[in-house]
């Protein structure tokens, strides 16, 4: 049905079921179905020639609001924590308060730096933040055809928000839901605002914001696109869901990581640094086959 599911990036550990899901959420039409998605290496690249592109977190990391002790001190903690968060042989409910423990450290950091809400833009600006190629049809597709893109995001919403603004495709159709800065009334950065949204816990973050999945209760078809088994679960405050097509980013340690994609997402895209397959189920979702 779709020719990209042949893509050599391409793995399945079931495309019978596959083409159901597709085939029943074709039946239900596009005005059923919403996009929920994770933004830091699922909508943004991993790599570009070789090198690694940044998440939110990097963006602020690598610029020139943080002293060189605090890139240290986060540089320290990323290669602490990371190595544990990709970690196929620890549960995740051994990994869950280590990555509070990550995430909490490194917003305490952020916050003595003293950032300025008016230099977010030019940091941005001057990064090496890159959407995935495709990026433009996805996100004027889903706009057109009034599809919403619901965004969790562990990262920062504030870097997140410019990322996909600079780009020119924050629609009036996405939501982001994400680690958003306070800052005071003179503009410098005092703490960060609400729950810690980390990477596994995006469950209570769509759970808190079920208000906004009741909105959504005429569209019970949910296309999901992730690059971490945490991200599995950003679809668990809709409300009746009738289908569910889940598509995984696999970037790094691929071998060890393999089979649990496998068991876990219905479509595993193999170092894929475009959005090339979702593209061709979203076109095939709208009729535009």
């Amino acid at each position: 049905m779709i020719p990209e599911l042949n893509n050599p990036s391409v793995c399945m550990r079931d495309p019978q079921r596959v083409q159901e899901i597709l085939q029943s959420m074709v039946k239900a039409g596009s005005n059923t179905v919403q996009v929920i998605s994770d933004f830091d290496m699922t909508l943004t690249r991993f790599a570009y020639n070789g090198k690694r592109c940044p998440t939110c977190h990097n963006i602020l990391d690598n610029s020139k609001l943080i002293s060189n002790d605090c890139r240290e001190q986060l540089k320290k903690l990323l290669n602490t924590y990371y190595p544990i968060e990709i970690d196929s042989s620890r549960s995740i409910e051994e990994k869950l308060p280590l990555m509070v423990e990550w995430w909490t450290k490194a917003h305490e950091l952020l916050v003595q730096q003293k950032i300025k809400k008016d230099l977010l833009a030019t940091v941005v600006r001057e990064s090496d933040a890159l959407l995935r190629e495709g990026y433009q049809l996805l996100f004027d597709h889903l706009h057109e055809h009034s599809i919403p893109l619901l965004i969790f995001s562990a990262g920062i919403g504030d870097i997140l928000e410019e990322v996909i603004r600079q780009a020119g495709v924050f629609h009036p159709n996405v939501k982001v839901f994400s680690n958003y800065m306070d800052f005071d009334e003179s503009g410098v950065l005092r703490a960060f605002k609400g729950e810690l949204i980390h990477i596994y816990n995006k469950r209570e973050g769509a759970l808190l914001n079920t208000t906004h999945f009741q909105e959504l209760r005429t569209r019970p078809n949910v296309l999901l696109l992730g690059d971490s088994l945490g991200d599995l679960t950003m679809a668990d405050g809709v409300q009746d869901m009738e289908n569910i097509l889940k598509i995984g980013f696999l970037n790094d340690k691929v071998e060890e990581r393999k089979q649990s994609y496998l068991d876990s997402y219905d479509i595993v895209l193999v170092k894929d640094e475009t959005l090339e397959v979702p593209n061709a189920v979203m076109l095939y979702l709208t009729g535009n086959k």
